[in-house]
């Protein structure tokens, strides 16, 4: 025994001075013989323990430090360091109860910021954020210039709402260490909140640039890419992050990453997303069940798949709580599936809840419109304009009514309307000019035609309207021109609907191998529409195929000097 005693001793030694030098293999090779030979002495076990919690052992390291808790249940450091492994695997109640023993004694220890970050993450995740505040406040004013210190309190005011008190930590933070890539995600996230994206992007793009294979930074800058309205830009990101998404990634993050494709515009991609995070217990998520199932659900209307939409909101609203929203959002679904019912049903029952919501009243209206009913649909339109004078589509649609109805003066007033609140709409233009033109007033009609020529330049019909009124004004020569313009537009439409079904006939004969008949199609596509470049790159591959090596670099150059010229979208 003395000699295993001996031995155990000089393995101590060999360890503590190994850590020194910062070989930590060689450290813990002593302290595993330390605690082999003299199993039932403390310190061995407390020093092995501190050593796997540096290598990021956690499992090991808190098996040993709980046999040191067993053998001396006054050494507080080693409680301490027991605190911070527990808190590293996740086991936040008893991370508190040792961080509290190892602070009880007659002499306190003082915390290191990992201590303390570590101590402040467990009182968070147990609900304790009073305490969790007042610990990072104190170690703040203790070590103002810990930028890690700085950068969690701020989390913890984000946590709260205080983004703008969070923002000035985080950029203290990064002030002290502007290397600290996760201070500028935060600063990132906290700036986003405070919908200053501008600024939120700067910081992603550093974080990004520091971390380009971590999921939130991708996340992140993508996120500030989408509030800054770069959403090719931003999808890039997102869809970036969705790779590096790992099967245990935190539903709290796909639900996020869900959310920023859905308002990038790619609703399909956000769809996987939405259903894992959605599965997902409630007690391991930290979103509103009810938003996300209605995020979910919306989706799924967006990409026109309503039947599936309706279960989703269903659950939503037997999560609670019920919102005049929600009720909105059930109805659309309704209404994409023409279950004019329900649709009604639920726009009804929004209102029931904010009887003022002039989104509401419209949407009832409209679904009352598809019903047929216009004596209950007229005075919900009516309801809608009056609530948010703002709204162009109630002033649009009741143009569109009282023009079916004869009612020509009630049609033309909201019409005029509607354009003076979407003035880029051409449908309202075209459709106030022709209800002008039908009630005599040529010239106010002839200039909404104009403007919706503006927005609608390849609409023949438009221009046959105006050589109307010129005709019956005696203006011979300007209407002949307007009907040759609406001929050339006309010609022009034929020409492309042409082109179009040769050139997918050429595409699909290509695809079968029938060469001579491909030849045929994509000739005819690229005289009908000269200005297409496809046509000539599939005569290139069809000639390449056939052997003709000369024909198919002329088709390809032409190919190119189409593209440059006329770039197609």
């Amino acid at each position: 025994m003395d000699v295993d005693r001996t031995a155990a001793k000089s393995a101590m030694a060999d360890g503590l001075a190994a850590m020194q030098k910062g070989d930590l293999a060689q450290a813990r090779s002593d302290f595993a013989r330390v605690v082999a030979l003299a199993p039932q002495v403390e310190p061995g076990h407390a020093a092995f323990g501190a050593l796997l919690l540096a290598l990021g052992e956690f499992d090991a390291a808190e098996h040993e430090l709980q046999t040191a808790r067993l053998l001396d249940p006054g050494d507080l450091a080693a409680e301490l360091n027991l605190g911070r492994v527990q808190c590293a695997l996740g086991k936040y109640d008893a991370a508190v109860a040792s961080f509290r023993e190892s602070l009880s004694g007659p002499a306190p220890l003082a915390l290191s910021p990992d201590e303390t970050l570590a101590y402040a993450t467990a009182l968070s995740a147990t609900h304790q954020q009073s305490e969790a505040l007042d610990l990072l406040q104190h170690a703040v004013a203790e070590t103002p210039d810990s930028a890690a210190v700085n950068d969690a309190l701020g989390n913890l005011l984000a946590q709260s709402g205080h983004f703008d008190l969070a923002l000035a930590r985080f950029e203290h933070a990064i002030a002290v260490d502007p290397t600290f890539a996760t201070a500028h995600l935060h600063a990132c996230a906290a700036l986003l909140a405070l919908n200053r994206p501008a600024d939120a992007l700067a910081h992603a793009e550093l974080a990004a640039a520091a971390m380009p294979s971590s999921f939130d930074a991708q996340l992140q800058l993508g996120s500030a890419l989408s509030a800054a309205h770069r959403d090719a830009d931003a999808l890039e990101h997102l869809h970036r992050a969705a790779a590096l998404a790992t099967p245990k990634q935190s539903p709290d993050a796909l639900y996020a990453l869900a959310l920023a494709l859905q308002a990038s515009g790619d609703a399909a991609g956000s769809l996987p997303l939405f259903a894992t995070a959605t599965a997902a217990p409630a007690a391991s998520v930290s979103f509103g069940r009810s938003s996300a199932l209605t995020n979910y659900a919306l989706a799924r209307v967006q990409t026109g798949d309503a039947a599936g939409a309706l279960p989703l909101y269903a659950q939503a609203l037997a999560a609670g709580p019920d919102s005049a929203t929600l009720r909105e959002d059930f109805g659309v679904a309704y209404l994409q599936k023409a279950d004019l019912d329900h649709a009604v049903e639920e726009f009804r029952a929004g209102l029931g809840i904010e009887p003022d919501n002039a989104h509401l009243h419209y949407d009832l209206g409209l679904a009352l419109k598809l019903k047929d009913n216009l004596d209950a649909a007229v005075p919900e339109f009516e309801r809608a304009a009056a609530l948010d004078p703002d709204l162009p589509d109630p002033a649009y649609t009741l143009g569109i009514i009282y023009m079916q109805q004869g009612k020509f003066p009630e049609s033309i007033a909201n019409l005029k309307r509607a354009t003076t609140l979407q003035p880029s709409n051409g449908d309202a233009w075209a459709l106030l000019g022709s209800v002008l033109k039908d009630s005599g007033d040529a010239a106010a009609a002839t200039d909404a035609l104009r403007h919706a020529i503006e927005f609608e330049p390849d609409q023949p019909s438009l221009h046959i309207q105006i050589a109307a009124l010129y005709a019956q004004a005696g203006r011979t020569a300007d209407a002949a021109s307007e009907r040759r313009i609406a001929a050339d537009l006309s010609r022009a439409a034929l020409s492309r609907q042409r082109a179009s079904f040769a050139l997918k006939s050429g595409r699909t004969l290509l695809e079968q191998n029938k060469l001579p008949e491909a030849v045929v199609q994509l000739v005819t596509a690229a005289r009908a529409e000269p200005t297409l470049a496809e046509p000539h790159l599939l005569l290139a591959e069809v000639y390449t195929r056939q052997g003709k090596t000369a024909e198919a670099a002329l088709e390809r150059k032409q190919a190119s000097d189409l593209a440059s010229a006329h770039p197609h979208p």
